[in-house]
């Protein structure tokens, strides 16, 4: 794949992409299986991503874990790797609490089994998938996709 955007750019494109269609499949490293969440974005917190659940859910111990993004018009893939762990802190709960988690925990903020999780994100492998239109017709009718008419990918420490 060609680089044609700089690892800043296109890990600025993910979070436009996120913010669009926030729903990841997220699991810790313990050989479970991820479960699509809704990720919470606070931009005053970089490389953090939150998540609202039930203190049972299999990710609310925390622990290593591996989230996986696909964009709405699958154009954009990303692997996040990091860690999970609970953020009970009442403002941050305040401030992330939206209709969209009221509408999954009825009994609000103060139910016992909320918790918020915090995934801490240590590196990230980001694709645009944007391939020009030369591209696509060759895809359609064969040939040799050279690397000007293909995509972007990064490898980041940072998502921010």
């Amino acid at each position: 794949m060609a680089d044609h955007d700089s690892p800043q750019e296109i890990a600025a494109k993910f979070l436009e992409k996120l913010k669009d269609s926030p729903f990841v499949m997220i699991g810790l490293v313990d050989g479970e299986h991820a479960e699509p969440m809704t990720a919470q974005i606070d931009d005053d917190q970089p490389n953090t991503l939150f998540f609202f659940a039930g203190k049972d859910n299999r990710i609310a111990g925390g622990g290593d874990a591996m989230a996986q993004f696909v964009g709405k018009g699958h154009d954009f893939f990303a692997c996040l790797a990091g860690t999970v762990s609970q953020d009970n802190d009442r403002g941050q709960i305040d401030k992330l609490w939206n209709n969209q988690v009221d509408a999954w925990f009825p009994n609000g903020k103060d139910d016992p089994n909320v918790t918020l999780l915090r995934f801490d994100i240590d590196s990230a492998e980001l694709w645009e998938t944007d391939i020009s239109i030369s591209g696509r017709v060759k895809m359609l009718f064969g040939g040799t996709i050279r690397g000007d008419e293909s995509s972007s990918h990064a490898v980041v420490d940072s998502v921010a």
